[in-house]
């Protein structure tokens, strides 16, 4: 199996049993500690850990969603400029949380290479 998918499905399994303790930011840490331990090259090391946040709080927003008819939502998808669109708001959430996740994966990957210098 190649560092990228494994990369991606240990972040998504760390990033749930995260979720379970810890608030939102915990899928940083998930990331951040995943790129220090699974080193990739390039491009990779932010979009890997990014497709996995999105992937995971865009189902997981959508399975928790799902269990109240998109009713909240709905609600906050009009709050915000989405014209009432839950799926468009799962969407942007997946986005921000995999931006941040993608940030802490280029921290751990850093870090990683300045412990191995030393």
């Amino acid at each position: 199996m190649s560092k990228n998918l494994v990369n991606l499905i240990v972040t998504i399994i760390l990033a749930y049993l995260l979720s379970f303790f810890m608030p939102w930011w915990s899928v940083m840490t998930a990331a951040f500690a995943v790129a220090l331990f699974v080193p990739l090259k390039k491009a990779a090391v932010f979009f890997v850990p990014f497709l996995a946040i999105l992937l995971f709080w865009f189902v997981y927003t959508y399975v928790m969603s799902s269990n109240n008819d998109f009713t909240l939502a709905k609600r906050v998808a009009i709050l915000l400029p989405l014209n009432g669109n839950p799926y468009m708001l799962m969407l942007v959430s997946g986005i921000v949380g995999g931006l941040a996740a993608g940030i802490a994966a280029i921290f751990g990957k850093q870090l990683s290479l300045l412990l191995k210098a030393k």
